[in-house]
């Protein structure tokens, strides 16, 4: 299927790795250019030219999301360089595990900036620009937002209030033509779900507790599975998809996980 996205201009925040990266690959597979804005250099820089070797068009912004001003360098320069953005995908966000007992004020509202804010600030400096191409946001949330996961209260919070956020701008942006949906991740095998599961004084074990517990196949649903929806839902063939909230997690938050 042509997705009709070639020379089409999409940014991707926190497209270094994990999510993100694999969108940057799809993107770019499909003839679009992607702009990675992330705060790690060496891997968006590595990502860049692997990309650019194989004939992908890639430009990198280093910054820090969780600054205001650097969102609007980044909108800036996208603008700059390549004179038009057709989608905006919101993706950087960390699982920092602030709760309730072991966080505390400041740190909640640390996490809020680190994984809410820039969402906001990014759509809100590239605005203009995807008015101006009719484009459309995609939102990258967690099933946290749905099923609480226990001791991350703020990356939970962000990502609820990210699913709200979804279905505010598109009813705002409705009469732009800018549609914005949301994607929901459960269990994902990325770089930061593997630190995360070495926690874990038996990793397999625990692994293998989890994708017991998702129905379609027993197992974790891949980075590219989400970058495959994302990919769709930015193209012309979602054209009057927006508002929507799209699982990508083989049943696990709506199907009974006591399925045999």
């Amino acid at each position: 299927m042509d997705l009709d996205l070639k020379d089409k201009v999409v940014l991707i925040t926190g497209g270094a790795s994990g999510i993100g990266a694999a969108i940057v690959r799809a993107v770019v597979s499909e003839g679009a250019v992607a702009v990675i804005a992330d705060r790690s250099a060496q891997q968006a820089n590595d990502l860049q030219t692997e990309l650019q070797a194989a004939g992908g068009k890639i430009h990198v912004v280093v910054c820090e999301l969780t600054v205001a001003e650097n969102c609007k360098r980044v909108a800036d320069q996208t603008l700059e360089r390549f004179g038009r953005l057709d989608a905006l995908v919101n993706n950087a966000g960390v699982n920092d595990r602030v709760g309730l007992e072991r966080g505390n004020p400041a740190a909640y509202v640390a996490s809020l900036q680190r994984n809410l804010l820039h969402y906001y600030n990014m759509t809100h400096y590239a605005l203009p620009a995807l008015k101006q191409s009719r484009g459309s946001v995609v939102n990258i949330a967690s099933k946290t937002a749905i099923t609480g996961q226990g001791d991350t209260s703020g990356y939970a919070s962000a990502k609820g209030a990210i699913l709200a956020l979804t279905r505010e701008w598109a009813v705002e942006l409705a009469p732009y033509g800018v549609r914005s949906n949301a994607v929901v991740p459960a269990e994902v095998m990325t770089p930061l779900y593997r630190s995360w599961l070495q926690t874990f004084p038996d990793p397999e074990e625990k692994l293998a507790g989890i994708v017991a517990r998702i129905p379609l196949g027993k197992r974790m649903t891949t980075p590219n599975e989400i970058a495959s929806m994302v990919t769709f839902l930015i193209s012309g063939k979602a054209s009057h998809i927006t508002g929507q909230h799209l699982f990508v997690d083989g049943g696990y938050v709506h199907l009974d996980r006591a399925l045999p």
